[in-house]
């Protein structure tokens, strides 16, 4: 592992936040993403002119430098970063609570394509999300199919240029945001679970295409329920073979898995909650009342630190061509329960003060952050793989134990 910046690494970390002292707005500046709910998507379709401007003048800088995919090579419009220069441009990021562009057209669409679209589907799309002015959502997970992914219901009927799609879609994240969706559909009922499976482009303005709100526990709309009636697809807007589309869509370009926003973003709520605690908030801090807050404070500072070094590990294993596996699972395993830990911690932190949600009561501790995060994180160790699952990689993969 190397804690240390190059003489070129540390050039380019000044260059970064350079730009964002420059360019980001001031919207933005000195926030959070999750201060404005759903962030630059929402901004960007807003009634109000300073945020759909400050949307669009954020998008506008990142591209003019690569940045809203810089993962993806330069000859389609990225900015071809290394692993490393990932690490560091995605750190600066975080520390400065920049919103994030371009969402799951960028980390998932984009990549695919790249690999497995036609020129002209590259043509089509790949301008709209580099530009931040298309906006995509994912409709892969269904009612029945979240883990066992494979197992999805969702039809695909061919029907002479066209197929014809019938089935649900649940947790489409920014479906009521998105311009587009790309999803996976079963093409071949009687083929294995893995086959028969197909990935499709749909435009969300086709008819039988309907989106519902799934508001969640803290009353926030971000997932909603996708729902497909008859709707036609042209089988142009199919990625790669017929029955091959699990293949395709599990295809991504972006090797930098640190999750250094994640540890960043950790170390961010422990200074915040130490700040507040010792400073303005320090009679509704309960810290001086009980050692066992002291403590659970303490741990999590420490877990905080490990959270980071996770990170480091796994950027200093691809700057050396490595690519992580059981790795990549222990880091995210690991920062999914300290964002249940950290969260915890801080409700405890200030006692009754924490039953308030409203971030702008006067008794709100910590501008109800601790409170809010609270009850948002009960998805974090589902999300993007359970704990479950990250377990059995660990367990197979990383210790060598035997399956079933």
């Amino acid at each position: 592992m190397d804690w240390n910046d190059s003489p070129e690494q540390a050039a380019f970390r000044a260059t970064v936040q350079k730009f964002i002292k420059d360019k980001l707005p001031k919207r933005y500046a000195g926030g959070e993403e999750e201060a404005f709910e759903g962030g630059w998507a929402t901004d960007r379709r807003s009634d109000d002119p300073e945020a759909r401007q400050a949307a669009q003048d954020w998008a506008k800088a990142l591209a003019s430098n690569g940045w809203i995919a810089p993962h993806w090579p330069k000859e389609y419009g990225g900015a071809g970063l290394s692993p490393m220069e990932q690490f560091i441009y995605k750190m600066e990021m975080a520390q400065a609570g920049t919103p994030n562009v371009g969402g799951s057209g960028v980390s998932m669409l984009g990549p695919t394509l790249i690999v497995h679209g036609t020129d002209e589907q590259k043509a089509q799309h790949l301008a709209g999300i580099l530009s931040g002015d298309v906006l995509w959502a994912q409709g892969y997970s269904e009612p029945g199919s979240g883990s066992d992914l494979a197992s999805l219901q969702t039809r695909a009927v061919r029907d002479g240029d066209e197929y014809v799609v019938n089935g649900q879609k649940i947790w489409t994240s920014g479906g009521h945001l998105a311009d587009w969706f790309f999803a996976l559909a079963r093409t071949d009922p009687d083929a294995p679970k893995h086959r028969g499976i197909s990935f499709l482009l749909m435009d969300g303005k086709s008819p039988g295409l309907s989106v519902r709100p799934l508001i969640n526990m803290g009353w926030a709309h971000g997932f909603n329920e996708t729902f497909f009636e008859d709707v036609r697809v042209p089988v142009s807007n199919r990625v790669g073979e017929e029955n091959r589309g699990w293949y395709v869509g599990m295809t991504l370009l972006d090797y930098e898995r640190s999750n250094i926003t994640g540890a960043v973003s950790a170390r961010r709520d422990i200074e915040k909650l130490l700040a507040y605690a010792t400073g303005e908030g320090k009679d509704r801090s309960r810290l001086a009342e009980f050692n066992s807050i002291r403590l659970d404070v303490a741990d999590r500072f420490i877990e905080t630190e490990v959270m980071y070094n996770f990170s480091f590990r796994i950027i200093s294993m691809q700057a050396r061509g490595l690519i992580p596996n059981y790795e990549a699972s222990t880091s995210k395993l690991f920062n999914s329960e300290l964002v249940q830990r950290l969260s915890n911690t801080g409700v405890k932190a200030f006692g009754l003060y924490s039953n308030v949600w409203d971030a702008k009561s006067k008794y709100a501790a910590v501008e109800a952050s601790f409170t809010q995060r609270y009850v948002f994180s009960v998805s974090a160790t589902i999300a993007a793989g359970t704990s479950e699952i990250q377990r059995n990689i660990i367990a197979t993969r990383g210790l060598g134990l035997p399956r079933g």
